[in-house]
């Protein structure tokens, strides 16, 4: 079997620097548990051998099959979100589908979003349009599964958004996962690590968002933590918004979990994966459900979701409040998360 069809040899990462790429042997086992595939995979247990190609070796292997001439697997279903709004809890769901491999944040494509940020600038490792050129490649590796009934599901990382139009070219299919502003506010507050997250991530989705704004610039040093979230959350919707075409299904988190086996099927039927109405209630009623997907080790509930956000929204009511008219006023500033509002 040629590199081009075998999945389990995963391209996991780059090195920019030396322009070469990290390989791992895996199983479809360790792809299917794996919540993350970035660096907590390289940690994981037995440790399977990695090897080092570099990228010019890839070049003129790996866009054939085995039967020459035949153009490799494109055809991965993708899910893109805004961040802490179920995307890892769908794709666990949806990957208990025989036909669908998901995988969740392979880290190449993180790599290839913060790539994209510096494209073109004097400070890139890459020259201009490399990234356009590569980025192709990747997706068919990351299109390769382990029996030809299967199709890869790849559960993207939230900023990878800024990519999913190159990624979603032509009729590729995918779901936009999203919040409504307030449950997004309080999801975020609600918890010390997602709030630890905002405040590492603030500055580089700030410089992102005002990428993408026609407008005066919004200033960080301005923005208190629930401005800061609901800066966040116009970040990801606008660049989701940015991405959407006609093969775009939206769906807002809550609105899955009031009716969760019926929204699944849904969502199934529009990524062209087989799921009947019976598999569907019977995952949604299983243990995935009552798990944290990132950890599945953990325990939580939607009734427990429903919990920590209702105390979040007594707890920082005023915050969320202000947090609110702050966006307001933004998409009255800025056509963009004007555009992104009239999504949510």
């Amino acid at each position: 079997m040629s590199f081009a069809s075998d999945p389990s040899l995963f391209v996991h990462q780059m090195d920019t620097a030396r322009d070469r790429l990290l390989l791992m042997r895996v199983t479809e086992d360790e792809l299917r548990a794996a919540s993350f595939l970035d660096q907590r995979l390289v940690q994981t247990p037995p440790g399977e051998a990695k090897r080092a190609m570099q990228w010019g070796d890839f070049a003129t292997i790996a866009p054939q099959t085995d039967a020459p001439g035949a153009p490799a697997r494109d055809d991965a279903r993708f899910i893109f979100h805004i961040g802490h709004v179920g995307s890892t809890l769908i794709a666990r769901l949806l990957g208990e589908a025989p036909d669908t491999l998901a995988l969740r944040e392979p880290q190449i494509l993180r790599q290839f979003a913060e790539l994209r940020m510096v494209d073109g600038l004097a400070h890139s490792p890459w020259p201009p349009g490399q990234v356009s050129d590569r980025l192709p490649l990747a997706r068919k590796w990351l299109s390769r599964t382990f029996r030809a009934d299967q199709r890869a599901l790849i559960k993207a990382t939230s900023f990878v958004s800024d990519i999913a139009g190159d990624l979603l070219e032509g009729s590729r299919k995918a779901v936009f996962l999203t919040l409504s502003p307030e449950r997004y506010l309080q999801t975020i507050l609600s918890g010390e690590a997602s709030r630890q997250e905002l405040a590492v991530l603030s500055s580089a989705r700030l410089q992102r968002l005002n990428n993408r704004l026609h407008g005066p610039d919004i200033n960080l040093w301005e923005l208190d933590e629930a401005a800061r979230a609901a800066m966040a959350w116009a970040c990801e919707l606008t660049a989701l918004d940015a991405a959407a075409n006609e093969n775009t299904l939206w769906q807002d988190f809550d609105d899955f979990l009031a009716q969760p086996a019926q929204t699944l099927t849904r969502i199934a039927e529009h990524i062209e994966t087989a799921v009947s109405p019976d598999q569907a209630q019977s995952w949604v009623e299983g243990p995935i459900m009552q798990r944290y997907s990132k950890a599945p080790e953990q325990g939580y509930s939607p009734q427990l979701r429903e919990e920590v956000l209702a105390a979040a929204a007594q707890e920082r009511r005023d915050d969320i409040a202000s947090a609110l008219r702050w966006l307001d006023r933004a998409a009255g500033e800025h056509p963009a998360i004007a555009s992104a509002m009239e999504r949510a």
